[in-house]
C-alpha cells in the first residue's frame, strides 16, 4: 500500500491504494512513517498518490466497524507522526496531490515545502460533520494559510478547488496535465541545489514560524491530543453508522 522508489538524490512515496482511493488504513499509515524513516539521506523526497486521485483520507470503513474509537485513534496518531515525520526531514519536500486530497489526504498536504495540484482537484477537511475533528492539522495548515485562513479551512467542511487552494497558499503550484511529473521535476531541481544551505534553510524557516506561531513538535502533539479528546463520541459513532448504513463510502 505504500511503495518507496529512487535511490540517492531523489525518492518517491507512492500511496498505492488506488481501489480505494488510497484511502489510508492504519497498516497503510504505519507504512508510510517507515518510508519517510528511510527517506533520511535523500536530498529531496516526493509524495504522491497512485491512481484517480491523491488521497480521499482515512477508510472511515474501518472507523464505522469499531465504535471503540480506538481505529480512528490509531489513524489520526499515524497521520500526526507522517506530517510531523515530513517536515522534520533535512530533505526539501515536494507533495503531488492530483484529483483530490480530502479530509486526511489535505492534512498529508502539511508535511510538504513545496505542492503541486491541478486547479479542479477537491481539497478540503469536512470530517467536521461526522463529528471528528481536523485539529490535527491545525498547526501545519497555519504556516501554510495564516490563521484566519486555519479557522475557515477547519470549520467549513465544504471543499475547495485547486484554484482556490493556490490563492488561499495551501498549494503553491497548479499544472494542467501531470501533477507527479511536475512535482518530480520540481524535486530534482531542489535536490541539486547545495544540501548545507538547504538544511540550513528548512531549519530557519521553521524556527521563524515558531516564533509566529507554534510549529514544533510540541504544537504537533497538542493538536494530536485536541483531535484525539473527543474520538468515540456519540455523534461520531451515530454519523459513521448512518454514512455506511446507506451503502456510502469515502
Amino acid at each position: 500500500m505504500i511503495r518507496l522508489s529512487g535511490d540517492g538524490d531523489v525518492r518517491v512515496i507512492a500511496l498505492d491504494r488506488p481501489e480505494r482511493r488510497n484511502a489510508m488504513t492504519v497498516a497503510m499509515l504505519d507504512g508510510l512513517n517507515e518510508a519517510i524513516g528511510g527517506c533520511a539521506g535523500a536530498r529531496a523526497v516526493v509524495l504522491v498518490g497512485e491512481g484517480a486521485v491523491f488521497c480521499a483520507g482515512f477508510d472511515l470503513k474501518l472507523c464505522a466497524d469499531d465504535p471503540s474509537g480506538r481505529t480512528l485513534a490509531a489513524l489520526l496518531t499515524g497521520l500526526s507522526g507522517a506530517v510531523r515525520g515530513l517536515r522534520a526531514l533535512g530533505a526539501s519536500v515536494v507533495v503531488g496531490a492530483h484529483g483530490a486530497a480530502i479530509a486526511g489526504g489535505a492534512a498529508l498536504l502539511g508535511g510538504g515545502d513545496v505542492v503541486v495540484s491541478d486547479r479542479s482537484a477537491k481539497i478540503g477537511y469536512p470530517v467536521v460533520k461526522i463529528g471528528v475533528s481536523p485539529a490535527v492539522s491545525a498547526p501545519f495548515l497555519g504556516a501554510s494559510v495564516g490563521g484566519g485562513g486555519v479557522r475557515e479551512r477547519m470549520l467549513d467542511p465544504e471543499l475547495i478547488d485547486g484554484a482556490r487552494a493556490h490563492e488561499i497558499g495551501l498549494v503553491h503550484e497548479l499544472v494542467e496535465g501531470d501533477v507527479r511529473g511536475r512535482a518530480v521535476e520540481i524535486a530534482h531541481a531542489l535536490a541539486g541545489k547545495p544540501r548545507g544551505g538547504m538544511v540550513a534553510t528548512k531549519r530557519w524557516v521553521d524556527e521563524i514560524q515558531d516564533s509566529m506561531g507554534p510549529l514544533g513538535a510540541s504544537a504537533g502533539e497538542r493538536a494530536l491530543a485536541a483531535s484525539l479528546s473527543i474520538v468515540g463520541n456519540d455523534e461520531e459513532r451515530e454519523r459513521l453508522g448512518a454514512m455506511w448504513s446507506k451503502g456510502k463510502s469515502e
